[in-house]
C-alpha cells in the first residue's frame, strides 16, 4: 500500500477545480479559492511532484471531426502470477499503444482493459493476435461500445437530445 499525501481542504477544491477544467489560468484558480497567486502555483508544482496530478488531457469527439475511433472493453479472465498477483500481467498489457485503460476488478473476469482502434476489425485483431495470446490469459469477453453519452462525468449532447419527459394522455 502506498502512503497518502496529506493536503489542506483548499488544495482538495483546487484539484476539483482542475479535474473539472484544466485550463484555467493560476490566475482564475486563485479568485475562485481565496489564496494568492503564488501559492496556486506553488501548491500545483508540489502536487505534480508527489504524483497526485499525474498529467492534463482533451477529451476528444473524434467523430465530430470524422475520424473512426473504435473503443471496446475486453474483460480477461487471467492466471495470478505467484508472488506478483495480476500485477506482472497488467504490466504487461499496459504497455501496448491500443490500450487505454486497465483495472483489476471483481466478479467472474479479473481484468478490464479499454481498447482505441480505428475499426471493429482492428480491435477484434489486437484481442485475438495481442491480448489473447499472452501467457497467463485464460479467456476473453469483447464488449464494442455502441455510443457514448457521458464519460468521466462528461455528457455528450446531441442536437435531438430532448430532455423532456413524455406526457402522455
Amino acid at each position: 500500500m502506498t502512503d497518502s499525501v496529506v493536503i489542506p481542504s483548499w488544495q482538495m477544491d483546487l484539484l476539483r477545480l482542475l479535474e473539472t477544467n484544466a485550463r484555467r489560468s493560476d490566475d482564475q484558480l486563485a479568485v475562485m479559492l481565496g489564496v494568492d497567486v503564488e501559492a496556486v502555483a506553488n501548491a500545483i508544482d508540489a502536487l505534480e511532484q508527489q504524483g497526485v496530478i499525474t498529467g492534463y488531457r482533451a477529451r476528444i469527439k473524434w467523430d465530430a471531426i470524422g475520424v473512426s475511433c473504435v473503443e471496446s472493453f475486453i474483460d480477461l479472465s487471467v492466471q495470478p502470477e505467484r508472488g506478483y498477483g495480476y500485477d506482472r500481467i497488467a504490466d504487461r498489457i499496459k504497455l501496448y499503444p491500443e490500450v487505454v485503460t486497465v483495472h483489476l476488478v471483481t466478479g467472474s473476469q479479473d481484468l478490464r482493459v479499454v481498447v482505441r482502434g480505428a475499426t471493429m476489425h482492428d480491435v477484434a485483431s489486437f484481442v485475438a493476435e495481442r491480448l489473447a495470446t499472452l501467457d497467463g490469459v485464460k479467456s476473453t469477453a469483447t464488449r464494442f461500445v455502441l455510443k457514448c453519452y457521458k464519460a468521466d462525468g462528461d455528457v455528450f449532447a446531441t442536437p435531438d437530445n430532448d430532455m423532456r419527459l413524455a406526457v402522455t394522455p
